[in-house]
């Protein structure tokens, strides 16, 4: 045995026992870990900050917190029971059975998707579930803050005027009978899984789904103030790139993370997102310019969204060609809906969608599930598929799209009919959307708190009263001569 006791650490930590089970890889935990905080961080601070800059100066507090609530009220919500709802044994063709999952039993197990083996119409397995090479902790994880990012998503269409307790009640309720639902159907087993519909990781689970129900909970919600419908400049344009710089750079765990393990077909949709998301870009920009004669800074941003958004479903599944068509595609339909449909269009016109989420992520994650069934390669798709033998219509599988298609019009009625019914029972509680009073003067009147504290702007509201300065302080804290403080 060697006298040094750094080479006795090195074999210790690498030597058999219980903190490194013969079933561990090392390399896809250390991957599957690092993407779940990519992910989480295009949320917290990524979303936190792009909310927070690209609504009304009067808002940014409000925004920004109801994304950092929902990423903390989700946490909580999915070890208790959203997991196994969403990957656990199967309860009915579309939900798990609920239960924890914050148990060590649980926990420090290897990862297994109970209800993802996969048989022939005639008995015989044809695929095995899914069971990774690292701790059910690290699947938790993983899973987790893909929930988080679909609440803060759908949270885009309501901002500057929901009721903050009201999104309170919502978000474990949508999480509950919403995502769970769609999540479980797709990818932890249930009969859309077992179907062979292509999720790669969340086009549908989690774009379409808040796109539908941040469109259905905005109808429910009621729209913004009139004068904030007709003019909402974002308050930060800076800051705001910072926020969709981080949301781009994190999908890379975000796509990167679904084949459960650092495997080639990681690294592929890794680089289709970002040729994709960068095609988009490009022309939306080019259309701003045609149409509009400007480039705008926001509209480069929505590109961008819509072409990660698009090549979500089918990253690891289609070749780099395609992923530059599902660019070009991202980057004018959804421009077309938003700028030309959206105008002429009496029901969208009357949804007030504060961030247009419908078009970003609904539209364009339709679009990612139809194209995938159009490009998703035959020697890709057993890399992810349980359904042998399944490959794009342009590779000869013409059935593959309507599979697509039905998976969207499962995630659409669902989300459409829950969401409406969430929104129903939380009214019953507390009221939707803001009092006028509240949404006339904006963050200082909902939460005493501004993102902005300048002298003589118009504060509300008394800091000495809630914590800021102490009594002894107060004298020190005066206004400067000639300013007075409106409390």
């Amino acid at each position: 045995m060697s006298d040094d006791p750094t080479a006795y650490n090195m074999s210790a930590a690498y030597s058999p026992g219980a903190g490194v089970p013969h079933w561990l890889n090392k390399g896809d935990n250390a991957w599957q870990m690092v993407a779940a905080t990519l992910v989480g961080m295009q949320s917290v601070p990524g979303l936190v900050i792009l909310y927070g800059s690209i609504v009304k100066k009067k808002w940014a507090v409000n925004s920004a917190f109801m994304a950092l609530y929902a990423f903390a009220a989700v946490w909580l919500c999915w070890v208790t029971w959203g997991y196994q709802m969403s990957f656990g044994e199967k309860l009915l063709p579309f939900w798990g059975k609920a239960g924890h999952a914050f148990g060590q039993g649980v926990l420090l197990g290897q990862a297994a998707l109970p209800a993802t083996e996969h048989h022939y119409h005639h008995g015989p397995i044809e695929t095995f579930g899914i069971a990774p090479f690292y701790p059910m902790a690290s699947m938790v994880y993983f899973q987790c803050v893909f929930a988080a990012i679909t609440l803060i998503l759908l949270a885009g269409s309501l901002l500057g005027r929901m009721n903050f307790k009201a999104w309170m009640l919502f978000v474990p309720l949508w999480l509950t009978f919403s995502y769970t639902i769609g999540a479980f159907s797709i990818w932890g087993g249930g009969f859309l899984f077992h179907w062979g519909v292509m999720d790669y990781s969340g086009g549908y689970v989690i774009h379409l789904s808040s796109g539908v129900a941040g469109f259905t909970a905005a109808y429910w919600v009621g729209p913004r103030s009139t004068k904030d419908r007709e003019r909402f400049p974002p308050n930060n344009v800076l800051l705001m790139l910072t926020g969709a710089g981080i949301l781009w750079m994190g999908w890379a765990g975000f796509n990167g993370g679904d084949p459960y393990s650092a495997n080639v077909d990681s690294s592929l949709a890794v680089l289709n997102t970002n040729i994709c998301a960068a095609t988009s870009l490009l022309v939306w920009t080019c259309l701003d310019v045609i149409f509009f004669k400007k480039p705008s800074v926001i509209g480069a941003v929505q590109g961008m969204i819509t072409g990660l958004v698009c090549i979500t479903p089918g990253a690891g599944l289609v070749q780099g060609w395609a992923a530059i068509v599902m660019g070009m595609l991202s980057g004018s339909i959804p421009w077309f809906t938003m700028m030309v449909v959206h105008k002429r269009s009496r029901l969208l016109q009357q949804v007030d969608d504060t961030l247009s989420v419908f078009h970003t992520h609904a539209v364009a994650g339709v679009l990612g599930g139809v194209t995938t069934g159009l490009f998703a390669h035959p020697s890709l798709c057993p890399l992810f598929l349980p359904v042998t033998n399944s490959k794009g219509a342009f590779y000869g599988s013409g059935i593959q799209l309507g599979k697509q298609l039905g998976g969207a019009l499962f995630i659409i009625s669902w989300n459409v009919v829950v969401t409406s019914l969430v929104c129903l029972v939380v009214r019953l509680v507390v009221p939707l959307r803001m009092p006028d009073d509240e949404l006339a003067i904006g963050d200082d009147a909902v939460h005493g708190e501004e993102a902005y504290a300048l002298w003589g702007d118009g504060e509300k509201f008394d800091s000495t009263k809630h914590g800021w300065y102490s009594e002894n302080d107060t004298q020190h804290n005066k206004a400067p001569s000639g300013v007075t403080q409106d409390v």
